[in-house]
């Protein structure tokens, strides 16, 4: 399960958060003149969210399986529908858009398996048994 949460924070951080921060001190929020101002926006938050997730992934939370699940979704949605809908591009020319699609699976598929064995938030401060430790919220 470590190595699954090193992976997904991985992904988030080092692909993620790199890709669309580099889109941010590129261009501000409107990194790409040819999509619409929502893409662009969308697309800008994923800075904040895709690190969000790691983060939450990193101190063990439930929460950042169902935000990487999330994000990785939507954000496949955006980019496919910016790659068919609006460049009308061809498929071989588009492999980001397949490793996002890969990545997306499998964060689909093994996030509830992970996600299962993190601690929920609600008991984030409680060592065995439910106890609460001394000193934890």
């Amino acid at each position: 399960m470590v190595a699954l949460v090193m992976l997904y924070v991985a992904v988030l951080v080092l692909v993620g958060t790199a890709s669309h921060l580099a889109g941010l001190l590129r261009g501000g929020l409107r990194p790409y003149d040819w999509a619409p101002g929502r893409l662009n926006l969308y697309w800008s938050s994923l800075t904040v969210l895709d690190s969000a997730a790691a983060l939450l992934l990193l101190r063990g939370r439930r929460a950042g399986v169902d935000l990487m699940c999330a994000v990785t979704v939507t954000d496949l949605a955006a980019n496919w529908y910016a790659a068919y809908g609006i460049q009308h591009a061809d498929v071989s020319a588009r492999p980001g858009l397949w490793r996002l699609a890969a990545f997306t699976l499998f964060a689909l598929a093994t996030g509830p398996f992970v996600r299962a064995l993190l601690r929920p938030r609600h008991e984030a401060g409680r060592g065995c048994g439910g106890q609460s430790r001394p000193g934890a919220p």
